[in-house]
């Protein structure tokens, strides 16, 4: 009963952010809109050429304006107990260093089923690889985007937006020094995105799937087998939905508040 009168307290105190929060999608190569792929099958049977997510975002009838940039959180999880080599990127000691990076640049493939958010004005980047986020088999990415002051966008509501790519090259996959773990299963998470304003209180954090029941997520090989541990108050278990942050456009921005 706490945690449900604790819930409606939340609800009432962000209703007008949650009301124009429609969610977010993930795929590969393209925008959702752009008929991006839900999961990448890899040989792992090379070491050039790389692998590339597409993030997208879409705002409720409000839009926003004046956004100026974003923050992104994308979640990895793997099938097994332990992340793989093949999974450590960025951070100093690991197999795979500097083999992920995030740009803000639309896909050359896209056919305009999502617009450029920044209009080409953004630049963009990493901050943090946190390995063990949600157990030993997990990742969170931690990155942001954003346009100079001039150049503040106003976002229309009811549009998929491009938020960003997620580049993933494919060094150390095979031969000498290469790195175990290319070929398990895992699933890739668009957490949530907090596009920002100059007014902190106008900021709108979008989080859960921004289309059906499965947008805000992509597979790697499958994605079989995953197992995460549940958030704090819940979300959890097998598969990629035990992945993912509940998806509900409408409590996602309530909910988000308990799983990050």
């Amino acid at each position: 009963m706490k945690r449900v009168t604790l819930l409606c307290g939340l609800l009432l105190a962000v209703s007008a952010t949650v009301a124009s929060a429609a969610g977010v999608g993930l795929r590969w190569t393209d925008c959702l809109g752009d008929g991006g792929a839900v999961n990448r099958t890899f040989a792992c049977a090379s070491n050039v050429g790389s692998q590339t997510l597409v993030g997208s975002f879409q705002l409720g009838p409000a839009g926003l304006s004046q956004t100026s940039g974003e923050e992104i959180i994308v979640d990895i999880a793997t099938a097994g107990t332990t992340l793989p080599a093949w999974w450590g990127f960025k951070n100093p000691g690991t197999c795979r260093t500097g083999s992920i990076a995030l740009g803000s640049a639309l896909p050359g493939s896209a056919a305009g089923g999502c617009s450029d958010w920044a209009a080409g004005g953004a630049t963009a980047g990493i901050g943090a690889y946190n390995i063990g986020q949600r157990g030993a088999n997990t990742a969170r990415v931690i990155a942001a985007s954003a346009v100079p002051p001039d150049g503040l966008q106003d976002l229309a509501g009811g549009t998929e937006y491009f938020s960003f790519t997620l580049t993933i090259n494919n060094l150390k996959t095979v031969g000498t020094g290469s790195c175990v773990g290319c070929q398990v299963p895992a699933c890739l998470v668009f957490n949530s995105v907090n596009l920002t304003t100059p007014i902190l209180a106008n900021n709108v954090k979008l989080s859960g799937s921004e289309v059906g029941a499965d947008a805000n997520f992509a597979t790697w090989q499958g994605g079989v087998g995953v197992v995460v541990a549940p958030y704090p108050g819940g979300n959890g278990g097998a598969g990629c939905g035990g992945a993912t942050p509940t998806q509900n456009k409408t409590w996602g921005a309530v909910k988000s508040m308990y799983h990050n």
